[in-house]
């Protein structure tokens, strides 16, 4: 439903202002007329203004998220009203962006919006998938235990993406230091020494390679530039096609070394969102309708989505997504053993959290092999260049000694 921006006065005359989610303007100045107070003014807000509202500048780190979760929990299973927790929430945000976001918050529910209508209208700080947990929380009347779920479900998400992005900072170093050192050879050292060697007769082949490599980098850097912005260009636009989406997504599943890994961590993250939906009380059709999208893949959303129409006409869950061939069998197993046992929620959870810690271990292991990998790359190419200008002077100095 659309948002509508209000301007009214109170009997007292006072002018008070706010937003309003209804069908029409109508709809709003009826909602404003049993509040006693009377319209002066009602516009639609356009949805690319509520975007930019929430943008960018609004952006809030999902760990403040995960403890604003916390807290409102707790506050609420103490008793406070939830309008006092989110004003309580807002005076120690502690973050310029959530500060305004909660203030926002608190306007639209005491302007008559559901808490989870209220956090919709930020989906840059709320995800869809939190804002489906918390209404359902609201309807079935466990906003409390939702919240504390999604508290430990932020948290462990951010755990796992600090975990991955800490094992990748010294490899980064690598990759930097590799890229630097073949610019400073390629900027400094070889144009000093090219002078003394490029004018022998009959160089080395590693010596021409690296000759044709400097001229590409100093004379023709525009050309050279301009022709892999063209090919970037080429290949984003291809990639943003069905087909190249279909194809990135096939490779990613498929592609030797890292696939299997990216497959487990796409449905490690399912079966915990899917898991945690279902523990919230969201409709198994609802939950796999949103769950399938976390995947982050074509592909096996497709698959999930024919599990979803299995499961609409009453069959299980387990078979289609096992036909799929990239659930591994194990976890089909499990699936369908909770399936009969009407244990679903608590085994995808279990699943999950079993598979990422094999899978973070995989990963510590492919980080592991990739530094002295780097340490390889970068020592062949410096060990390269100084064998194509040493070889030459060697050459010289030998002719000048006969």
């Amino acid at each position: 439903m659309p948002t509508f921006a209000y301007k009214a006065r109170s009997l007292t005359g006072q002018l008070e202002s706010g937003t309003l989610v209804a069908d029409s303007s109508a709809a709003v100045a009826r909602m404003l007329s049993e509040r006693a107070l009377m319209p002066v003014q009602v516009d639609e807000v356009a949805a690319q203004q509520t975007s930019f509202l929430t943008g960018g500048m609004r952006r809030v780190p999902i760990s403040k998220i995960g403890v604003i979760y916390e807290q409102l929990s707790d506050l609420l299973k103490a008793g406070v009203p939830v309008l006092r927790a989110i004003d309580v929430l807002s005076k120690q945000a502690g973050h310029a962006g959530l500060t305004r976001v909660l203030r926002e918050i608190h306007k639209d529910v005491a302007g008559g919006d559901t808490l989870a209508d209220a956090l919709g209208k930020h989906p840059q700080a709320f995800p869809e998938l939190h804002v489906s947990m918390i209404r359902a929380g609201e309807k079935g009347g466990f906003i409390e235990d939702v919240l504390s779920r999604l508290s430990q479900f932020v948290t462990r998400q951010d755990e796992l993406r600090n975990k991955f992005m800490g094992a990748m900072i010294y490899p980064s170093v690598l990759l930097f230091g590799l890229i630097g050192a073949f610019t400073f050879l390629m900027a400094f050292v070889v144009p000093k020494i090219r002078y003394l060697i490029e004018d022998q007769p009959n160089l080395p082949t590693p010596t021409i390679i690296v000759f044709a490599v400097n001229d590409m980098f100093s004379k023709h850097f525009v050309v050279m530039g301009g022709v892999l912005l063209v090919i970037g260009i080429v290949i984003y636009a291809a990639l943003q096609s069905e087909g190249g989406k279909r194809f990135m997504a096939v490779a990613q599943l498929r592609a030797i070394g890292i696939g299997r890994i990216y497959t487990m961590v796409a449905l490690c993250r399912f079966c915990r969102i899917f898991g945690t939906l279902l523990a919230s009380g969201i409709p198994i059709l609802q939950a796999l309708r949103i769950a399938k999208d976390s995947t982050g893949n074509i592909i096996l959303a497709e698959s999930i989505d024919k599990a979803t129409e299995n499961v609409r006409s009453g069959e299980s869950l387990a078979g289609p997504l096992g036909a799929c061939g990239l659930f591994p069998p194990a976890v089909i197993n499990m699936i369908a053993v909770a399936e009969e046992s009407n244990t679903l929620e608590k085994v995808l959870i279990e699943i999950a959290e079993s598979n990422e810690a094999r899978t973070a271990r995989q990963i510590d292991l492919a980080v592991r092999m990739l530094e002295p990998l780097m340490l390889l790359m970068m020592a062949a190419l410096v060990g390269f260049i100084a064998v194509a200008l040493l070889v030459p002077i060697l050459q010289m100095a030998t002719s000048g000694l006969k």
